[in-house]
């Protein structure tokens, strides 16, 4: 009784890492407008997305994806990556959601599985791209770069939730707060886990663990990506070992009898990612030179000559030429002058050597000639 009390004097919205000497009070209500209440869990998923689809976007071309082609299997992707997240989560918590059907589509204080996200957005995006035309391996490639940045933000939804922590630990990262206590204390009760001590802030490793991964991957696919689909291979094993024992530490996994689904669904995949890597570089291996990245097909060439012809013919017919396009013929024009003058001063540099030694040359044959004439001369007799 006097423990329930105490807990009820906790703030519940102040979270502490009493190593860090930090307080903050966090609610995860951002702002109410018109009577509807925005969440700080909403707005980091969704700044996630927009972050994730700019860097996207930003490189298509250097996979060789015509992004006019490829918006509408990105779209589809997000779409299925949200139904998928909360169908994987509804899921494994049915006995909760079971009687509340209205529940079900009520994300905005949480309940996403980041399993059934991905899963969900590689369907239906897959769908949507093969009718559209769009290669799947590089746009894997590309969309799990996009998977890593909204990972890292979107954890910080659960920061704001007071959520995805751990048990207890001493280490400098260790945080507490009145609504983890509360969750503790209810969840808890054979004392495995100290409410008032404070927890792994497991949010927070995933979040640096994707951060690192994706500056990884982003060089790796830059310099060394040898065949379409590598750097998704990568993405999955990266992630999923990462997941592992980060769940390890979770006190609030989803669980199928005793054992926690995200480590066994990362066992898996990690597994499989890691024998498919394996094969996909013992191919272009074998194929050598005669082995191109989708980027240098002609097929890719095509659709992307294709895709500048349509924005061309839009661009006359609206008569909206962008400034790079007006200030492309200026910089042709100008690159062309300075050409030009340097072939001019290196045709006079030229001129001026050659007359210089034709110069030399005929000093040199005087000097010559002198010499000769003062050899033939008699010498003077002695006096």
């Amino acid at each position: 009784m006097m423990y329930s009390a105490m807990l009820a004097a906790v703030d519940p919205n102040r979270i502490r890492f009493p190593k860090l000497g930090l307080e903050l009070t966090v609610s995860s209500t951002a702002f109410t407008v018109f009577g509807f209440t925005v969440t700080w869990y909403g707005i980091l998923i969704t700044v996630g997305m927009m972050l994730a689809m700019v860097y996207v976007f930003s490189r298509m071309r250097k996979f060789g994806i015509d992004a006019d082609r490829a918006i509408d299997g990105i779209i589809g992707g997000i779409i299925g990556g949200i139904i998928g997240a909360r169908a994987y989560y509804v899921l494994f918590h049915w006995d909760h959601y079971a009687g509340d059907w209205k529940a079900i589509f009520n994300i905005r204080n949480g309940g996403l599985g980041i399993y059934g996200g991905i899963i969900g957005a590689l369907l239906i995006g897959s769908i949507v791209c093969k009718l559209r035309k769009v290669r799947l391996l590089p746009m894997f490639d590309l969309v799990s770069l996009g998977f890593l940045i909204g990972q890292c933000i979107g954890r910080w939804g659960n920061f704001m939730n007071h959520e995805a922590f751990g048990g207890n630990t001493d280490s400098i990262f260790g945080m507490t707060s009145g609504k983890i206590q509360a969750w503790i204390s209810a969840n808890y009760t054979d004392g495995s886990v100290i409410a008032d001590q404070p927890v792994h802030p497991c949010f927070f490793y995933e979040s640096m663990w994707c951060l690192l991964g994706f500056i990884l991957l982003h060089f790796i696919s830059k310099k060394w990506r040898k065949f379409d689909g590598q750097i998704f291979l990568m993405y999955v094993i990266w992630y999923g070992a990462g997941r592992f024992f980060i769940e390890s530490l979770r006190t609030d996994s989803l669980y199928a009898g005793t054992l926690k689904i995200s480590q066994a669904v990362a066992v898996i995949s990690v597994s499989a990612a890691l024998i498919l890597l394996i094969v996909g570089f013992s191919y272009a291996k074998r194929l050598g030179s005669d082995y191109q990245l989708y980027v240098n097909t002609e097929e890719s060439k095509r659709l992307l000559a294709e895709a500048d012809a349509r924005e061309e013919a839009w661009q006359e017919k609206h008569g909206k030429k962008d400034a790079a396009d007006v200030q492309a013929p200026v910089a042709e024009t100008v690159e062309k002058s300075e050409e030009q003058i340097k072939k001019e001063k290196d045709a006079k540099i030229d001129a001026l050597l050659e007359e210089i030694a034709a110069k030399a040359a005929e000093t040199k044959d005087l000097i010559k000639a002198e010499n000769d004439d003062s050899a033939e001369e008699p010498k003077q007799p002695e006096q």
